[in-house]
């Protein structure tokens, strides 16, 4: 048997700086889209994250490994694991990101770390996408009004992606603070010229009358009522992802269409988790995982005046499709810091 040796091969190690720009917002979302297509097709491996909170400091820490098959053209396979720490005081303590994380990607037959970077800009993007391809799939195609509730690092995230699938004739944005809505205008405005973009501290200026609704607030408390929510709108949930959390109220769930990225997972720290535990809904009225609608299985929505919900926790195999891209990119321009792991 030939053996090839690895042993002065390198990894390579790239910081936030480096992993912007490598990938465009449109690949984003079809990294992402892809991730949830193997997901359907049952060509990927993953256990729900795991979490470790401590009473001391506000937020959490979650561990992401993943396998998935085929993430792109040219990567028969891909793995990846996410250390994540969320920290809910890190912008106003530490003037650091709330979520902070970094990114291992490795060669699946041997193990070998073939890059350790920066995930922070990467979840970013990546978890924006989540968003993004829901409503390829699942929003109106006539949706022209976006509601963005959150103005964080994700709301970017969200922005720049959703803005690739529809063209949107006014987009609104709420957070509780103004100085977040100050520098979302600023990062993002110069970026969207032909946006028209609507900053808001007052949550019914914002959701009510949107088309699409995406969440993203990580305060744990409900944000979005029965009362905003009108039929025909989509609403991807991606904030508040940890057990005892929700952003929607119950009722708007029951009686929506929903649609999960992993039900084992949702069903304890996605936005499901308290109207399940509360009695407002069952998992049978889960419709199922997004995957099956993108891998053909199941019909996303039904009618124009259905209220269609994805709730997206973040699953790690989003990481493992798109990571190889990302990697593929640094490389042909030649960005990072190659480090020999292995001692001869």
């Amino acid at each position: 048997m030939t053996t090839t040796s690895w042993r002065n091969r390198k990894t390579l190690i790239l910081s936030r700086t480096d992993m912007m720009g490598l990938l465009t917002p449109a690949e984003y979302v079809d990294c992402v889209e892809m991730a949830f297509r193997r997901h359907g097709e049952g060509r990927c491996y993953l256990e729900p994250k795991g979490h470790i909170v401590l009473d001391k400091y506000p937020g959490e820490w979650e561990v992401m490994p993943s396998y998935i098959e085929a993430p792109l053209e040219g990567v028969a396979e891909a793995a990846a694991c996410k250390w994540v720490s969320i920290r809910e005081n890190n912008r106003a303590k530490f003037d650091l990101p709330t979520v902070f994380s970094i990114l291992v990607y490795t060669d699946p037959e041997t193990g070998f770390p073939l890059a350790i970077v920066d995930g922070s800009y990467h979840t970013m993007m990546r978890t924006g996408a989540s968003a993004a391809a829901s409503l390829r799939w699942m929003a109106r195609k006539d949706s022209k009004v976006l509601a963005l509730v959150g103005a964080g690092d994700v709301g970017i995230g969200a922005l720049r992606t959703c803005a690739t699938v529809f063209d949107w004739d006014e987009v609104r944005v709420w957070s509780r603070g103004r100085e977040t809505l100050d520098n979302f205008m600023a990062s993002e405005q110069s970026r969207h010229p032909d946006l028209t973009i609507k900053p808001s501290t007052n949550i019914e200026d914002v959701v009510p009358g949107a088309d699409v609704v995406v969440t993203m607030t990580t305060g744990g408390d409900v944000v979005v009522r029965d009362e905003h929510v009108s039929p025909g709108m989509h609403i991807a949930a991606l904030g508040s992802d940890l057990a005892g959390n929700q952003e929607l109220e119950g009722a708007i769930v029951s009686r929506a269409r929903i649609f999960v990225d992993d039900i084992r997972q949702c069903r304890s720290d996605g936005e499901i988790n308290m109207p399940l535990a509360n009695g407002d809904i069952s998992e049978a009225d889960v419709a199922g995982e997004i995957g099956e609608i993108i891998s053909g299985r199941k019909e996303g929505r039904t009618s124009d005046t259905e209220i269609t919900l994805f709730d997206s926790t973040g699953i790690a195999i989003q990481d493992s499709a798109t990571v190889p891209l990302e990697y593929q990119r640094a490389v042909e321009a030649g960005v990072g810091v190659e480090k020999k792991m292995i001692s001869t």
